[in-house]
């Protein structure tokens, strides 16, 4: 409660300070809405500075009019409305606004919410209204649908959480309840606090107050806070404290910086940092000074220092200090409240830096120094090498310090190599000076230093400097007799540092694999050399190393180029047998060679294509081949060193067979019995061997073998058993063709040459009256007589799978073959029979002899009645073979 109070004083209010405090409303239940019926107890709350003094009265307002006065500070209301109370000696409190609902369905909330505290909205319904479900709205969208407890918790409320707050519930008939809604805005619990000070720029010593105000809300005035004070981030204080206010005594220099304060509330748990406030502690200037007396000093003179002490309060004591060159220390002198310190008799060790101390029981202040010079004659310098040694690398960072034992101050410094100033410097401090460069392989030579204060110069001792070059970074050259490296050629690796101190060693690597070493006594180059072969090609690179460092080159890429070799020519055909129409790929490889290859191809020595391989390997080139690609075949390959040819590689394209031509060749143009006919088969395309085959009625003749390709015949003595069809089938493994049919008809001799003319006229005219009747049953029974076959079979008919035309070659004009034929006539009688024979051909040599016209061994025949034996009969009709149309 003090606290609350202490934060009420200081809150400032239109930039005074509060004289009065304010009342303030407090609920049970915590609740602004309630069911009608329902009662509210407001309690009023003040903070009274006098605590022993009583309040009186309590007033009570209702929309702006006085509803009752009290003797309490509660009061128990069931009106809706904006309530207002006023505490004895307070002023009037805020507004508090209260529902008493008739609804079904209200959404009760808390009168206030500040920042980090935990809030409870309840959506309750009346106790006859059953709601199946109950959904909490925020902002017009569905926060929560409340199913095992009508609180919906809000823990840690902030800013996020603000917002119009509502309820809708759903009876069992799917009627809609709406509450009313609440708008909830989270208040800060304190502001920031702001951090004040007594003095911003405080003396040093002086004592400072800071002050870390900030107002609590008085609607939680059981809040309790705690305040922590920084500086440049460093905690000042024993940490966390009750009490705004943190006091410094005495403030110094180090205490100057950038403070700030924390102020924190414990429940809820609520944290702010005020703005930082500089604090700059103003120092204590002393006026402390030292003169000399007298001003230049010689060897063997009284010296006298004096302490002038001013702004200093006293009682204070004066220390004296020297620092001192020879050597270089720093010690107290003396110490007494007098202010001047005497050097009875100079010496030159008296040289250095004097200063006075004045002091009090507080505070320390130094004077500036003041730097003693013993004006002596220079000795001779001594030049020394830093760091030691003669013998120093390129780029060594070294110094040459050139040292006068005794010498008054300033004295003049100069550096020499080989007679050559290379600098002049003057030094006031101290005696000796130094020369810094970095090393180059021209510093090498005779150094010396000369050292003058005006007095007299004094020159030092030579002293050799040699400088050793550490080696550069290598060159690594390959040198080859051709402008390409070719296996077989001797190349040389050169390798040579530009810069180094001999003696140098080379070593060679070929992908990090040492070749070989040779040293360099004079500093060149070294070289290595190499008889190439394919297996050279790679990374090289080299080292140099003279004990300074090993220096690596470049890489150098070296590609040893391989000459081809013999090409091998292979020809891949999809079958074993390379067909006109087939694509036959001719592939050409040499199985070493660098690339790029460039592969040609030739047919009997003349260039087909080329085809390039850049990355090695083979090439090929596609025929399509036609009867012009027989020949022999070769390939060459060039990778630009050097041509190499395959060998010859002989190709025959296969030409399938054409449809050949059967062609009937007679002595005579009737062919009769007793003839020899001549029967050739010939293709007029198709590779050889060709095989050539005879069929007479679909029944195999004879098979010939043409090695030349040309056609082959077959000769017959012709037998009435020899009419019929006739075709040829050729065949070189490649499908068989047919030719086209021809038919075959022989005319025969009488069986009685004796007879008298009459019979035979007689029996001519009888039987040519049923020619063309015993002619068409002959020819119809004789296929049948074989085995059923027809006279053609389309299967060997070349028209069923060459749509064109049949060509004929050679042919004779078309020739009327009479059929074999003798007129029987046993019983003298008026039938007339003709006698038709039909001989089967069992092979070869059967078809060559010569078979007997009547002979009825393995022979039909067939009897045709002919009626009219008397009857003139028609001229008889020769029967020919059917004349094929075009």
């Amino acid at each position: 409660m003090l606290l609350w109070v202490s934060l009420l004083v200081l809150a400032p209010v239109s930039g005074q300070f509060a004289t009065e405090p304010k009342s303030v409303i407090f609920l049970r239940p915590p609740w602004t809405t309630v069911f009608q019926g329902e009662n509210v107890t407001l309690t009023c709350k003040t903070i009274h500075f006098d605590a022993s003094e009583k309040i009186k009265w309590y007033r009570w307002y209702l929309l702006g009019e006085i509803q009752s006065e009290t003797s309490g500070n509660t009061h128990e209301v069931h009106e809706s409305g904006d309530y207002r109370c006023q505490a004895q000696d307070s002023l009037l409190s805020n507004r508090v606004s209260l529902l008493f609902s008739p609804a079904n369905l209200i959404l009760q909330a808390p009168l206030d919410v500040f920042e980090k505290e935990s809030v409870i909205l309840r959506c309750r319904a009346k106790a006859n209204t059953v709601l199946n479900t109950i959904k909490l709205y925020k902002n017009g969208k569905v926060l929560e649908v409340l199913e095992k407890s009508s609180d919906f918790h809000i823990h840690q409320a902030s800013l996020k959480d603000n917002g119009k707050y509502h309820c809708i519930g759903v009876k069992e008939d799917d009627q809609l309840v709406y509450s009313n809604s609440v708008k909830i805005e989270v208040q800060e619990l304190f502001p920031s606090p702001v951090l004040r000070a007594s003095s911003t720029q405080p003396t040093e010593g002086g004592a400072v107050t800071l002050t870390c105000e900030t107002q609590l809300s008085p609607q939680r005035p059981d809040v309790q806070l705690q305040f922590h004070f920084f500086r440049d981030g460093w905690s000042r204080g024993s940490g966390w404290r009750s009490s705004p206010e943190f006091w410094i005594p005495a403030i110094w220099r180090e205490d100057s910086g950038s403070y700030w304060c924390q102020a924190q509330s414990m429940t809820p748990s609520v944290q702010k940092q005020s703005q930082r406030l500089q604090i700059q502690v103003k120092k204590v200037v002393p006026d402390i000074r030292i003169y000399t007396r007298p001003k230049l000093v010689f060897e063997g003179q009284e010296l006298v220092l004096i302490c002038s002490v001013n702004g200093v309060p006293g009682p204070i004591t004066i220390s004296w200090y020297g620092k001192f060159k020879k050597p270089r220390t720093e010690r107290k002198l003396h110490t007494y409240s007098e202010t001047e310190f005497k050097i009875p008799v100079v010496k030159n060790s008296h040289d250095g830096e004097y200063y006075c101390v004045a002091s009090n029981s507080r505070f320390s202040f130094h004077s500036d120094p003041v730097t003693i010079n013993v004006k002596v004659p220079v000795s001779q310098p001594v030049l020394t090498l830093s760091p030691p040694g003669t013998r120093t690398l390129v780029g060594d960072e070294v110094s040459f310090d050139c040292e006068a034992q005794r010498g008054s101050l300033p004295i003049w410094y100069q550096f020499f190599r080989e007679g050559v100033l290379l600098m002049k410097i003057e030094t006031t401090l101290w005696r000796t000076t130094s020369y810094r460069f970095s090393l180059t392989a021209e510093h090498s030579g005779n150094y010396y230093c000369t050292a003058d204060n005006g007095l007299g110069p004094q020159s030092s001792k030579t002293l050799r400097l040699s400088v050793t070059v550490p080696v550069s970074r290598p060159v690594l050259t390959l040198r080859a007799p051709g402008a390409q490296a070719v296996v077989g050629d001797v190349m040389e690796l050169h390798c040579e540092a530009r810069r180094g101190s001999p003696p140098i060693l080379y070593q060679f690597y070929h992908e990090d694999v040492s070749l070989g070493s040779s040293s360099s006594p004079s500093g060149r180059g070294a070289s290595f050399n190499l008889l190439l072969t394919a297996e050279h090609s790679g990374n090289y690179f080299c080292e140099a190393n003279n004990g300074q460092g090993v220096q690596r080159s470049n890489t150098v890429s070296l590609s040893v180029r391989v000459p081809v070799s013999h090409p091998v020519l292979t020809l891949r055909a999809s079958r074993a047998q390379a067909v006109v129409g087939d694509m036959v790929e001719l592939h050409c490889e040499a199985q070493r060679g660098s690339p790029p290859i460039l592969y040609q191809f030739y047919h009997e020595d003349v260039a087909v294509g080329s085809s390039s391989a850049p990355l090695g390997g083979g090439a090929s080139f596609n025929l399509s081949l036609t009867t012009k690609h027989s020949g022999n075949y070769s390939c060459k390959a060039d990778n630009g060193l050097g041509v190499q040819h395959s060998e010859v590689m002989l190709l025959s394209v296969i030409v399938p067979v054409s449809h050949p031509i059967l062609t009937l060749r007679a002595p005579r143009a009737q062919a009769v019995v007793g003839d020899v006919v001549e029967l050739h088969c010939e293709a007029q395309r198709g590779s050889p061997p060709i095989l050539y085959q005879f069929y007479h009625k679909n029944v195999t003749l004879e098979s010939s073998i043409s090695h030349s390709g040309q056609g082959v015949s077959l000769n017959l003595s012709l037998t009435a058993n020899h009419s019929g069809t006739y075709s040829c089938e050729a065949d070189n493994g490649l499908g068989p063709q047919c030719s086209e049919a021809v038919t075959l008809s022989i005319t025969g001799l009488t069986g009685s040459r004796s007879g008298p003319v009459a019979t035979g006229v007689t029996g001519g005219l009888l039987s040519m009256m049923g020619l063309a009747a015993v002619a068409l049953l002959f020819y119809c029974w004789l296929p049948r007589k074989a085995g059923g076959k027809p006279t053609f079979d389309s299967s060997r008919n070349p028209s069923a799978s060459d749509p064109q035309e049949p060509t004929y070659y050679n042919v004779p004009s078309w020739i009327e073959l009479q059929p074999v034929y003798s007129n029987v006539n046993p019983n003298r009688g008026d039938v007339v029979y003709s006698e038709v024979r039909s001989v089967k051909v069992e092979n070869k040599q059967a078809a060559a002899s010569e078979p007997e016209l009547l002979k009825n061994t393995d022979s039909s025949v067939i009897y045709s009645q002919v009626k009219g034996a008397y009857t003139a009969a028609p001229k008889p009709q020769l029967l020919a073979a059917s004349t094929p149309h075009r």
